[in-house]
């Protein structure tokens, strides 16, 4: 099994949802989160006075998945956030050594 932490602009958040959906992706959890990388925010003007915004919001998407359905899962979710501008974000992949379901007590991947 492997766990998909995506971070995406808050935007995109329908559009990744809908393509993991069709790929059969059945749950997630959704954070919403604020950060920055090589963007370093960006300045507003606020009353006249310029100030630097350092945290960009952003959504945080995790999912766990078996094995097989990790590619497709980086595909969909790589090809629904994308623009093509600077901040899209970044997906990272860990592996899962198991899942317990506290409801039923079931572990491994029926967990999930």
């Amino acid at each position: 099994m492997k766990k998909i932490e995506a971070v995406i602009k808050p935007f995109k958040l329908d559009e990744v949802k809908e393509a993991l959906q069709e790929i059969g992706v059945q749950g997630m959890t959704v954070l919403e989160a604020k950060g920055y990388g090589r963007q370093k925010g960006h300045s507003e003007l606020y009353r006249g006075a310029e100030y630097v915004v350092d945290f960009l919001p952003k959504i945080k998407i995790e999912l766990v998945v078996a094995d097989d359905l990790a590619p497709a899962a980086l595909e969909a979710i790589q090809t629904a956030a994308r623009t093509g501008k600077i901040g899209d974000g970044k997906i990272f992949v860990s592996d899962i050594l198991d899942v317990v379901r506290i409801r039923t007590g079931e572990s491994g991947p029926q967990a999930v």
